[in-house]
């Protein structure tokens, strides 16, 4: 393996800034459980005026977030619909039946993106036999999806939608700050269509843990039982806090240059026989190489040896994401590492 790894692994690899660190350590502290933390109220109240929400609670993670809301929106028995791709489907342990004793109705959408037509048909009937449909979740930017875009037309159309038929709309807005940078609209614009929204402060934002969730001042005082329920409930917290907050404020515009760095590895790739690179709009870079005779996995490992870190999250594509800590440099060389990688795939 080369010396220096390059990881692009995913962008919950971010490391917080030196500067990030200070912020933290000025921190005051109270007790979050009681409500007496200021930083952790003060990322509260900016995490809600930035989605147009009136409240938001913070919690350790984005999956916290989404089993929270959840929980809160639906009843045990009931089912949620959503594209098939979802975080929420494939990443959370299947938390959506432990937790909440719900279903999952899946979409067939265009990289995580369905239509209004599709969620439409996939609403349930009012029938004895069926769940009840109560619920409809959204991934801004989809994650299986290469960070594809919602546009918020394609989001005004599934949630009025789904208004139609009494559903509830969440957002898992874990990369929703990469798609107002990409797409230059406001954060309060995608969520105002949503009952419930929460961005992660871990992934490209660099904060070290955490994400926030919001909504109605009524839903949040409803989270918030689920958070004890679930072990969300910390001390001084406002540690982990401030580096949200920090990033809050220093680490959203910079978003743009992930996204540059991104698009700059599928270019300088996109000339390599074999790869079947997916479009770029945000941080992500997808390709899937099984034209070479090789399946993702063994060509992650490949990477690896040679000093490139990926993702194959067992699939057909080799996922690669760039965030704070990935140079341009580090783009040209993780271009060469996979063009060598090709080369010795071919020449096996």
């Amino acid at each position: 393996m080369s010396r220096e790894l390059i990881d692009l692994y995913s962008d919950t690899q971010s490391q917080p800034t030196s500067q990030m660190r200070e912020f933290m350590a000025r921190a005051s502290v109270g007790d979050e459980q009681q409500r007496l933390d200021p930083t952790v109220n003060e990322l509260c109240e900016k995490t809600a005026a930035l989605l147009g929400k009136e409240a938001a609670v913070f919690l350790p993670s984005g999956a916290m977030c989404n089993h929270v809301a959840i929980k809160t929106h639906t009843n045990p028995g009931e089912e949620i619909i959503l594209d098939k791709t979802a975080h929420v489907r494939h990443f959370e342990t299947n938390s959506y039946a432990v937790v909440s004793g719900v279903g999952l109705n899946t979409l067939s959408g265009d990289r995580g993106v369905y239509s209004g037509d599709q969620l439409k048909e996939a609403v349930r009937a009012n029938d004895n036999h069926m769940g009840i449909s109560s619920l409809m979740v959204v991934e801004q930017t989809t994650n299986l999806g290469a960070g594809k875009i919602w546009s918020l037309e394609q989001i005004s159309e599934v949630t009025s939608t789904a208004r139609d038929y009494g559903l509830k709309c969440h957002m898992d807005g874990a990369r929703l700050m990469n798609a107002v940078v990409a797409s230059g609209v406001d954060a309060k614009l995608y969520s105002r269509y949503f009952d419930s929204v929460w961005i992660d402060f871990s992934k490209g934002l660099g904060a070290p843990v955490g994400a926030a969730l919001a909504g109605s001042r009524e839903f949040i005082e409803k989270a918030w039982r689920y958070k004890h329920m679930l072990g969300g409930a910390m001390r001084q917290a406002g540690i982990i806090a401030a580096g949200a907050l920090y990033a809050l404020e220093h680490h959203i515009d910079r978003l743009a240059i992930d996204h540059e760095n991104a698009t700059m590895l599928a270019n300088l790739i996109s000339d390599i026989p074999g790869l079947d690179i997916w479009p770029v709009e945000t941080n992500m870079v997808y390709f899937d190489p099984t034209a070479l005779g090789t399946t993702a996995d063994a060509f992650g490992k490949k990477l690896l040896k040679n000093g490139l870190k990926c993702s194959t999250i067992g699939r057909q594509e080799v996922r690669m994401v760039t965030y704070l800590d990935i140079s341009k440099q580090m783009i040209i060389k993780a271009s060469e590492i996979i063009r060598q990688t090709v080369e010795e795939t071919l020449s096996e």
